[in-house]
């Protein structure tokens, strides 16, 4: 009797041999990961063996899905996302890819689609092109090609830049004033999503306007035997070299010149800012990628210093991310300080990037610092040190020490929704805009969030004040407050209207009704309803509550004025959770 092999054991209840459909590759994968993670040297490359045949099934799939997507195509508040193979496969990009070719030519008869387009016809967009890119996730390439097939078949201009960041594809449609961008990415999603982010001609997230409208002309177009734009005999994966008005795209160059040219609204003197880094030898910075997009570009955005002064950590490519969950976040710095705390030089700058490289979380080696803090300390620093005038934007779920910052300073707030692509109508104005989950942008540069100018202008500031990031919170907390965010969210099986009926039971929680935190009942004072249900407490505390734009959850965040009120904060929405059925 022959004894499978272990790998097969674990894997087999996951995979029906032949049959797609039935198959749960990436339930696989991740077992293989955790045993390749566990696993010592000599046996690594025996479980890296069978992640690769696993994931060969997975682009067998990519390749031949020719049913449904597994769920309704849909773009949330950045883009597409779904399971890769079942949800992302060569037609189904393909058919989003020919519903927005269809945007621009029901443009022609639609102020409305013409305006946020912000290209004149169906002409203008051909020969202005599309600036195409993808993240490291695993059949980037293959999904990248068809639809560069796509575009290319429609006689679209292509700018391809291959792997690149989210940002610095922003950048290169605003530098080759390209008509539009698609990333194929699903940011900071686990290993088996993948996304699709589509970007107008300013660069930006794309408006709702043109998100419902892809949606709904996709899932039409999904229900059709022929499909505008996309003949059904376009070889979706003919090799790029093949395809006409193909150019190849530095995307990093592009991001360059877009600081560069930004200077006189931000105050970033770039070039002097890498002269400065190349002659400080008591500063080190130390930049976790992920496995991401930005793993290969890190070391040319900061003038390619010396290995001493640049420690670059997970840069090689992984599409499984090591087993971990790629996103800025506490769980993943661990890594970042064990570099920082073996660097000799005084001064310590730290950062963990998400495989898109659209969000950034800092460290000074001590003090971990996020986007709820940093967002703030952006905006200070260029009001008060680079000596900007203007406003700050944030995102309704993030703290409210910018806030206090305003106030002080005499300065408006935008507060709106989550979601960088509600920061439109202040895209000009704004000297930062930032939202808590860890993206930014300043005035003169990409309206998407980008890693990019979050680190370069975190080095700025060490440079600059020449005192640690954290002693910089610690300046400006003691000044105009000290605020404790805190974020978390809960996978739930409802979804869409269900989600929303059960969340609507925390409409009892209106102005003057009491909340149970840390055994005292507190009343509140005012209650947002924008996005979810912010509610406001007497003591200027807050929970919001809403369901997430991009995976099956609901999230929540608190703010307290002190730790231990945060910390009750969060029991008490995990209470009202509770109150909805979403909570055991």
């Amino acid at each position: 009797m022959v004894t499978p092999h272990p790998i097969t054991v674990q894997t087999s209840p996951f995979i029906t041999a032949g049959d797609h459909a039935n198959s749960k590759y990436f339930e696989a994968i991740k077992i293989l990961v955790a045993e390749r993670e566990k696993a010592v040297a000599a046996e690594r490359p025996q479980w890296q063996e069978a992640i690769d045949e696993v994931y060969a099934l997975v682009a067998d799939e990519i390749r031949n899905h020719a049913a449904q997507p597994s769920q309704a195509i849909s773009f949330g508040t950045s883009g597409w996302r779904g399971t890769l193979g079942k949800d992302l496969f060569l037609r189904s990009v393909a058919v989003v890819t020919a519903a927005i070719l269809t945007l621009y030519k029901d443009a022609e008869a639609d102020p409305a689609l013409h305006e946020s387009l912000g290209v004149s016809s169906f002409a203008e967009m051909q020969e202005r092109g599309c600036v195409l890119g993808f993240d490291n996730r695993f059949g980037g390439p293959m999904l990248a090609l068809a639809v560069a097939n796509v575009l290319a078949a429609n006689q679209v201009k292509i700018f391809y830049a291959g792997e690149a960041t989210t940002g610095a594809l922003s950048a290169s449609v605003l530098i080759n004033r390209a008509a539009f961008s698609i990333n194929l990415t699903p940011s900071h999603n686990p290993l088996q999503y993948g996304g699709f982010k589509y970007n107008a001609a300013d660069a930006g997230p794309a408006a709702e306007i043109l998100t419902s409208s892809i949606t709904r002309i996709a899932r039409d177009y999904m229900q059709r035997q022929a499909v505008p734009f996309l003949a059904s005999s376009v070889d979706l994966q003919q090799p790029l070299s093949t395809l006409p008005g193909v150019v190849q795209e530095n995307a990093l160059s592009s991001w360059q010149q877009l600081i560069r040219r930004g200077k006189a609204s931000h105050g970033i003197d770039y070039d002097r800012l890498l002269q400065d880094f190349a002659a400080s030898t008591d500063i080190v910075v130390c930049v976790d990628a992920v496995h991401g997009a930005s793993r290969d570009v890190i070391a040319d955005l900061l003038g390619n210093p010396g290995k001493e002064r640049l420690l670059l950590l997970r840069n090689t490519p992984d599409p499984t991310f090591g087993g971990i969950a790629p996103e800025p976040s506490a769980a993943n710095m661990h890594l970042t300080l064990k570099a920082l705390a073996s660097a000799s030089q005084p001064f310590k700058l730290g950062a963990v990037i998400d495989p898109d490289g659209d969000r950034i979380r800092f460290t000074d080696g001590e003090v971990e610092i996020s986007m709820n803090q940093f967002g703030a300390m952006a905006y200070h620093y260029l009001h008060e040190v680079k000596g900007k005038r203007g406003m700050v934007a944030k995102t309704v779920a993030s703290s409210n020490l910018a806030n206090a910052i305003a106030t002080s300073l005499g300065e408006q707030v935008f507060e709106p929704k989550v979601g960088f692509k509600e920061f439109k109508p202040v895209i000009d104005q704004a000297l930062v805009c930032f939202e808590e989950s860890d993206g930014i942008t300043v005035i003169g540069h990409t309206p998407e969030k980008d890693a990019f100018i979050g680190l370069v202008l975190a080095l700025d500031m060490m440079l600059t004040l020449k005192k640690p990031l954290g002693a910089y919170l610690k300046e400006i907390e003691d000044r105009y407050g000290h605020y404790y965010p805190e974020k978390d969210g809960v996978t739930v099986s409802q979804q869409g209207e269900a989600l929303l009926a059960a969340l609507d039971g925390l409409k009892r929680y209106d102005t003057g009704a009491v909340i149970r935190v840390g055994g005292e009942d507190k009343a509140i004072k005012e209650v947002i309803a924008i996005d979810g249900r912010k509610m406001i407490l007497e003591d200027n505390s807050w929970i919001m509550i809403r369901p997430s734009g991009t995976e099956p959850k609901v999230r929540f965040y608190v703010e307290a004025r002190d730790p231990k009120g945060c910390a009750q904060l969060v029991d008490a929405a995990k209470s009202l959770l509770a109150e909805t059925g979403l909570l055991p």
